[in-house]
C-alpha cells in the first residue's frame, strides 16, 4: 500500500525538488525581464486630410495619405473653406503602419484609440452630450503595388468628452479643448502587412448629424499591438511547458488508477486542474501566424477563464477536504455554495467578453465602451471583479487559518505518542503547512495579476494612461501556474514505496542515555488506503489514530 510522495519522500529529496522548482520560477521571471521586450507597443498616427472631388463620395474609393498614389490633401479646414471644399468631401486617411514599416502576424492583435483635436470657437462650441457620427472603412493589402481590399465598413457614433480649461472668450479662440481618447477599433488578428483607414465626418444640418461638435482640426490615432519579440518568447514558453504538464498529468493519473481504491474527490480535482492547465498551455497560437484567425483573442479569453475557474475551485476544495469530516468529504455537492459563485462569475465574464469581442468578429469598430451605459457597465464589471477577487482571497486565507487551527488541535495528541511517531507527524505537518503557504502565495499573485489585467484592459479601451505591466510579470505568473500544478500532481501522486501487511517502517531514535529504541509506525498503510491520499488528509478530518 502506498502513501503520497509528499509524505514518503525523504526531506533531502523534497528540498532538492523545491530548489529545482524555485530555480525554474526565477528563470520564468528572468525570461520576461531579460529576454522578452515589453508586451505591447503604442504607435501614434496623425490623419491626413484628403480631398474627395466626387460630389457623391463612394466608400469603395480608397485614399492614401502618402506614397505614389497619395491623395490630394489639404493642411487645414481654413484652406478647404478658401478652396470651396465642403466637409463631406474631406476624408481622414491613416496608413498603418508608418512609412517603411510593415505589420506582422506576430503582433497578434491591433487596438486603435481615437482622439480629436478640437479648437474653441465662440460661434461653434461643443454642445453638451455631443455625438460624433463617423463613417469609417478599413482595407488591407500585402504589398505596396496591389489594390486595397475592403475588410470592414461601419457607421459609428462616439460621444465627445472635452473640457476647455481657459475662459470662453474671444481672446481664447483657437485654443484646443482637452478631449478624452475614444475607443475606435480592435482586430483580433494581424494577418496582413498594410492597413488603411478612411474616416469621414458627414455633416447634415437638417438631421443634426455632426452639428455642435466644435471645430475639428485634426484626428489622431494610437495603435496598440503586441510586440513580436514578446509573442515569440510567449509561444516558446507554451511549447516547452505543454509536454511537461501533459507528461506529469498522465503519470499522475496512471499511479492513481493502479491503486486498489477508487480515486477520491481531491485526486479527481487535481486531475481536472492538470487538464485545464494543459488546455491553456497548448500553443494553438502558432496557427495564428499562418492563418487569419480573428477569433483567437476570444478563444484565449475563454481558455483563461476556464483555467481561472478551475484553479479557484481547486483551492476551495483543497482546503475544504482538509476541514470536512469523513461523512462530508469526498462529495462535490458539499462545495456548491463556494464553487457556485466562481462558476457564475466565470459565466458573467464569458457573457461580457462575448458582448465585446464576440461582436467585434463581425464589426471591429464596435466597442461596449462607446456608450455611457456600456462604459458604466464595463467599469462596474471591472470594479466588481476586483472586489470579488479580493474577497475570494480573504475567504481562502480564512479557510487556511481554519486548517492550521484544526491541525493545532490535532497536535495536542502528539505528546501522548512515542518520540518516533511524534517526530514523524511533526514532519508531515510541517510539509503540509509549507504547501498551504505556497498555495496562499500563488493565490495572492494570481489575484493581483487578474486585477491588473482587468484594469489595464479597461485603460486601453477608455484611452487613459496604460498601466505598464512588465513582461517579467506575465512570464513569471504563467510559469508559476505551471510549476504549482506540476508540484501538486507530483507531490500528491501515490509513492512507489509500498509496505506490506507483514512489513513495517521502523524508525529508531537515540534516547538520553544513548540507548536506541525502535518503533513500528506504519505511517501510510491502512490510513491512506482506506480514506485518502495522505495521512494529513485522514488526520485532520477525524481524531488522529495511533
Amino acid at each position: 500500500m502506498a502513501g503520497a510522495i509528499i509524505e514518503n519522500m525523504s526531506t533531502k529529496k523534497l528540498v532538492i525538488v523545491g530548489v529545482i522548482l524555485l530555480l525554474f520560477q526565477a528563470f520564468a521571471f528572468m525570461v520576461g525581464g531579460l529576454i522578452a521586450p515589453s508586451p505591447t507597443t503604442a504607435v501614434h498616427y496623425l490623419a491626413t486630410k484628403c480631398v474627395d472631388k466626387v460630389k457623391k463620395p463612394q466608400q469603395t474609393k480608397w485614399f492614401m495619405p502618402w506614397g505614389e498614389k497619395k491623395c490630394v490633401n489639404i493642411q487645414s479646414f481654413d484652406e478647404a473653406m478658401a478652396k470651396g471644399i465642403e466637409a463631406n468631401n474631406i476624408v481622414f486617411a491613416v496608413h498603418i503602419p508608418l512609412p517603411n514599416k510593415e505589420m506582422s502576424p506576430w503582433f497578434q492583435f491591433m487596438l486603435v484609440i481615437l482622439q480629436f483635436d478640437i479648437a474653441f470657437k465662440m460661434y461653434n462650441q461643443i454642445a453638451d452630450g455631443a455625438l460624433v457620427h463617423i463613417d469609417v472603412g478599413l482595407a488591407y493589402r500585402d504589398d505596396m503595388n496591389s489594390e486595397w481590399t475592403e475588410m470592414a465598413h461601419s457607421l459609428e457614433q462616439r460621444k465627445l468628452s472635452c473640457n476647455f480649461t481657459a475662459t470662453k472668450t474671444h481672446e481664447n479662440e483657437g485654443r484646443h479643448y482637452e478631449c478624452d481618447l475614444l475607443p475606435f477599433m480592435e482586430v483580433g488578428s494581424v494577418a496582413h502587412k498594410y492597413y488603411l483607414l478612411n474616416i469621414r465626418l458627414p455633416v447634415n444640418e437638417r438631421k443634426k448629424i455632426n452639428v455642435g461638435i466644435g471645430e475639428i482640426k485634426d484626428i489622431r490615432l494610437v495603435g496598440i499591438h503586441q510586440n513580436g519579440g514578446f509573442t515569440k518568447v510567449w509561444f516558446a514558453m507554451k511549447t516547452f511547458l505543454t509536454p511537461s504538464i501533459l507528461i506529469i498529468m498522465i503519470w499522475y493519473w496512471r499511479r492513481i488508477t493502479l491503486m486498489s481504491r477508487p480515486p477520491v474527490l481531491l485526486e479527481k480535482v487535481i486531475l481536472a486542474l492538470g487538464i485545464s492547465m494543459t488546455f491553456i498551455n497548448i500553443p494553438v497560437e502558432w496557427f495564428s501566424v499562418g492563418f487569419n484567425w480573428t477569433w483567437m483573442l476570444l478563444f484565449g479569453d475563454i481558455r483563461q477563464g476556464i483555467f481561472y475557474s478551475m484553479l479557484l475551485s481547486f483551492w476551495i476544495i483543497f482546503c475544504g477536504e482538509h476541514l470536512m469530516d469523513q461523512t462530508e468529504r469526498n462529495r462535490f455537492s458539499i462545495y456548491w455554495k463556494q464553487v457556485g459563485p466562481i462558476v457564475f462569475g466565470s459565466f458573467c465574464l464569458f457573457i461580457f467578453d462575448m458582448c465585446e469581442r464576440g461582436v467585434q468578429l463581425k464589426n471591429p469598430f464596435y466597442s461596449i465602451w462607446a456608450s455611457d451605459i456600456g462604459t458604466e457597465l464595463a467599469m462596474a464589471f471591472i470594479i466588481v471583479a476586483g472586489i470579488c477577487a479580493c474577497l475570494y482571497f480573504l475567504f481562502l486565507c480564512f479557510m487556511v487559518f481554519q486548517v492550521f487551527r484544526n491541525i493545532s488541535g490535532k497536535r495536542m495528541s502528539l505528546p501522548a505518542m512515542t518520540k518516533a511517531r511524534q517526530l514523524h507527524y511533526e514532519g508531515l505537518i510541517f510539509r503540509f503547512k509549507f504547501l498551504m503557504l505556497v498555495t496562499l502565495a500563488c493565490a495572492a499573485l494570481t489575484v493581483i495579476f487578474f486585477i491588473i489585467s482587468q484594469v489595464n484592459e479597461g485603460h486601453w479601451h477608455r484611452g487613459e494612461h496604460m498601466v505598464q505591466v512588465n513582461s517579467a510579470f506575465f512570464t513569471g505568473i504563467y510559469g508559476m501556474w505551471n510549476l504549482y500544478v506540476f508540484a501538486i500532481m507530483f507531490l500528491y501522486a501515490p509513492s512507489h514505496k509500498h509496505y506490506g501487511d507483514e512489513q513495517s517502517s521502523i524508525q529508531c531514535i537515540t534516547g538520553d542515555a544513548g540507548v536506541n529504541s525502535c518503533e513500528d509506525i506504519q505511517p501510510t498503510t491502512t490510513i491512506t488506503h482506506v480514506d485518502g491520499p495522505t495521512e494529513i488528509y485522514k488526520m485532520i478530518g477525524q481524531e488522529a489514530q495511533e
